[in-house]
Parts: C-alpha cells; sequence; structure tokens
C-alpha cells in the first residue's frame, strides 16, 4: 500500500521521489534545455534543476532534524508533486532558486532552539532571506519568521539589530557587483515588484484543479495539526508554531505575487508539506489516506493530461 510505503525514509522512496520530480521538471523545461539548445541556458537549467533537487533534501534534512515530522518519506513526496502540478512553478527560475534559499533561512531559525551560534543563526538566516528576495521580491516577507524565531528563542535587544546588518550587508554586496557589471547603482526600482490582486488565472482549469484539492487538503491537515501543537511537548511546539507561521507568510507571498501562475505557490508549499505530513504520519482513517495519496500522486499526471 501506499501510505505504508511512503510511511518509512528509506533511499528507495527518496529516489522514486526524485525521479518523479526530475521527470516533470526535464518535461516542463524539455524545450528550452534540449531543443533550443545554447550551453548558457543548459548549465542555467541544470544549476536550477539542482537546487530544487536540494530543496527536497533540506526539507528532509529540516523536518527529521528536528522532529517535524515522523521519519517518513512523505514530507518530500508531497512537496514534489505539489511542484509538480505547476509547470509554470517548474519553469520560473528565480522562484525555485528563492525558495532554496528560504529553506536555508528556515533550517537557520529552527535551530535557534539548541541556544548555540544564536547570532551567527539569525545573521545567517535574515541573509539567505535578502538574497532570496533579490530572485523574488516579496519572499522579503519571511524576515518575519526570523523575528518570530528571536521572540520565540532569544528576545535579547541587540538581536533585533542583526536582521538589518544582513540587509545592508546584501545591498552592499550586491550593489558592489551591480556597479561593476552594469556601472550604475542597484536602485529600489530596481529590486521592488509591485503587488498583484488579479487572480484571475486561477480561473483557468489547469490551476483551478490542483489548487482546490491542495486548499482541501489544506484545511483538512490543519484540523490534525493544531490537535498535534496542542500534544507537543514544551520543547517542540515552538518549531511547530514556526511551520505554521510559515505558512501564514507563504499565504501572504502568494497573495502579493506580482504574477499569478502558480508559482509563487512554492513557498506555500515548503510548510505545507511539512503539515500534511503530520496528518499522514498520524492519521487513523487507513482506507481515506491511500485514497487521499493516491489522488495526489496522480494530480500532476492529471494536470499534465489536460495541458497537453
Amino acid at each position: 500500500m501506499l501510505t505504508s510505503f511512503f510511511a518509512k525514509s528509506k533511499p528507495i522512496n527518496i529516489t522514486l521521489v526524485l525521479v518523479l520530480l526530475s521527470g516533470f521538471f526535464i518535461t516542463a523545461n524539455f524545450h528550452t534545455w534540449f531543443l533550443a539548445f545554447e550551453i548558457f541556458k543548459f548549465f542555467k537549467i541544470l544549476g536550477v534543476f539542482l537546487a530544487l533537487m536540494l530543496s527536497l533534501f533540506l526539507l528532509n534534512f529540516i523536518a527529521k532534524k528536528n522532529d517535524l515530522t515522523q521519519r517518513s518519506a512523505y514530507k518530500v513526496l508531497l512537496f514534489s508533486v505539489f511542484c509538480a502540478s505547476f509547470f509554470s512553478l517548474l519553469k520560473d527560475y528565480n522562484v525555485i532558486v528563492a525558495a532554496t534559499l528560504i529553506l536555508l533561512a528556515l533550517r537557520r531559525i529552527i535551530s535557534l532552539k539548541s541556544q548555540i551560534s544564536v547570532q551567527k543563526k539569525i545573521f545567517d538566516a535574515a541573509f539567505w532571506i535578502c538574497i532570496a528576495s533579490l530572485f523574488y521580491f516579496w519572499s522579503i516577507l519571511f524576515l518575519f519568521i526570523v523575528l518570530g524565531g528571536i521572540i520565540i528563542y532569544s528576545p535579547r535587544p541587540k538581536n533585533w539589530l542583526i536582521p538589518i546588518t544582513s540587509a545592508v550587508c546584501v545591498y552592499m554586496i550586491y550593489c558592489s557587483i551591480h556597479l561593476l557589471v552594469y556601472d550604475q547603482f542597484y536602485l529600489m526600482a530596481d529590486w521592488y515588484q509591485p503587488y498583484n490582486f488579479d487572480f484571475s488565472n486561477y480561473q483557468s482549469f489547469k490551476f483551478l484543479t490542483p489548487i482546490s484539492i491542495i486548499l482541501a487538503l489544506t484545511l483538512w491537515s490543519l484540523v490534525y495539526y493544531f490537535s498535534i501543537i496542542q500534544k507537543a511537548g514544551v520543547s517542540l511546539r515552538p518549531s511547530l508554531n514556526l511551520i505554521l507561521f510559515t505558512l501564514i507568510i507563504g499565504i501572504s507571498v502568494g497573495i502579493l505575487a506580482p504574477s499569478k501562475n502558480g508559482s509563487e505557490l512554492i513557498f506555500f508549499f515548503i510548510p505545507l508539506s511539512i503539515i500534511v505530513s503530520n496528518y499522514f504520519d498520524t492519521g487513523r482513517d487507513k482506507i481515506f489516506r491511500e485514497i487521499l495519496l493516491l489522488i495526489l500522486i496522480l494530480m500532476p499526471f492529471g494536470v499534465l493530461f489536460i495541458q497537453s
């Protein structure tokens, strides 16, 4: 059975998930990557592909290291099928790189609970998020996660200045590079992307179908997740709350995104994969979970059929 197979995080499980996501990524980028071959584009897309694969390992590492889920392969499977259901996401190289950087930041934020190298971790997390914002502006909202981590784990006055220091460092480094390459300063206008509340693209069947399934799954899983938070120990509860806060920020990024083509949802998929994984880990309705997991695995194939 599917739930039994993915209930364990073994190399074979992770390998199958990697093959699944790789197949959809190659399909989405086949024309650009191979048919319209250019050596620079080839290595650019290869780098993005490796970043996407890295994001799976980062997500798995964060969840296992901090006991955010049980030791199953559900979170990487869910993240893969969510991403594979939106070809526009797999073609948006900036958003994939930004999401990978956000995962690097999230890893540092949640590890604040160890109280080891707190200031360095705060700096690193803010640094990664600021770099991510250069690829996708609205990912800057994840700085609120850094502030949340400071409030929860180390609310000392001097720690509040560290994210500002990180932002200044990123600006100075990038501005210097920009000045050398383009012979002009990097301005706010170059960085900022205007928000957009036009959701008409979501009315398309290829978007409406997976979004409807994912939203229903989100509401269903949150009921279980709130129960898990209430039952969690004192040391684990702050980390689970941070994932919930990350979900809210991910939704905010999607709402404010300048282009509603599905790629903006990747930031929402990161915490959602962990939250839904908890449902599959702890839910007792085995038959329903089997059917639901089968639907989720088939979802990207259905979207591929709709688009073909």
